[in-house]
């Protein structure tokens, strides 16, 4: 997909003048769920603890948010993180990476049995995907997802799991190519939601973008890459507007240490998006009605 470069300077303009007068305050997130939220005690240095995230979440009036982490589950923490908060809705799931044994369906069926019912998103592999490996050119060991084809061991059970305990099926760190061949499987086994993860993050063309949105597929737009790299929300809103908002969520991906609370990326991210004419209704499917669905919620 081709980049506007002479949308550059606007766009950093308009973050940092709106980072500089607090001009972000003045955005409601009543409704708004963050569907990624990094947050510690982790392996990678993170700007706070679950705890702290889910209180600052909840000040700022976020509906809820949902708590990631690539090494271990989540759903017992959220259920933990939970009590601390009273307006504030907290879920958890698992990633499929090495640390909890690759494609482990057992894995899902105790995520989905755990008291608290706060385990609602199982991610394929993420920094263990064969894609993420090979393009950061590292030589650690991967978690492959297909092979031959077909969904390697033990997926068909995960993709049951999901459907049976109505999960999100999470994409990962996985390949567009990979993303466009499992859906049918995970579709034929009654996956409902399935959520493509930071969909620009993974390479995926235009062409594909407009593929999984017909698969009925939920896309990922983060806001980490556009806080990094303002040029992609050229791209944010070129699909947007031509696919449509109703393929897609929004999220904050922060969390990591240095970086501003979860809140704040939201706010900053809606700003964005009306500086570049997406409406409020538009904003209102991808940051509260999408997630909601996505999670089951009414």
């Amino acid at each position: 997909m081709m980049r506007n470069t002479s949308c550059l300077l606007p766009v950093v303009s308009f973050l940092i003048s709106t980072s500089c007068l607090g001009q972000n305050e003045n955005i409601d997130l009543t409704g708004v769920i963050d569907m990624h939220v990094h947050a510690g005690p982790d392996s990678r240095p993170r700007a706070m603890n679950d705890w702290e995230a889910v209180q600052m979440a909840e000040n700022a009036g976020l509906r809820g948010v949902l708590l990631k982490n690539h090494f271990t589950m989540t759903a017992d923490r959220a259920a933990l993180a939970a009590q601390l908060v009273d307006s504030l809705l907290v879920f958890g799931g698992v990633a499929l990476n090495r640390s909890v044994g690759g494609i482990n369906p057992e894995a899902v069926r105790q995520m989905a049995a755990f008291s608290g019912g706060r385990g609602k998103v199982v991610w394929l592999p993420t920094f263990d995907s064969q894609f993420f490996i090979t393009k950061e050119g590292i030589t650690d060991p991967f978690v492959p997802v297909m092979k031959d084809g077909k969904p390697v061991k033990g997926l068909l059970e995960v993709f049951s799991l999901i459907a049976k305990n109505n999960l999100v099926l999470a994409m990962g760190h996985s390949s567009p190519q990979e993303v466009l061949a499992l859906i049918p499987f995970a579709r034929a086994e009654g996956v409902e939601n399935i959520l493509i993860t930071h969909v620009f993050g993974q390479d995926a063309s235009f062409s594909q973008i407009q593929q999984m949105a017909a698969t009925g597929a939920i896309m990922e737009l983060d806001w980490l890459a556009a806080y990094t790299d303002p040029l992609i929300l050229n791209d944010y809103v070129e699909v947007i507007q031509s696919v449509g908002a109703e393929s897609f969520i929004i999220s904050s991906d922060f969390g990591q240490e240095g970086n501003p609370d979860h809140a704040s990326g939201m706010r900053a991210f809606i700003a964005a998006l009306r500086s570049r004419e997406i409406s409020q209704q538009q904003i209102d499917l991808m940051a509260k009605q999408n997630p909601a669905k996505l999670l089951g919620l009414d």
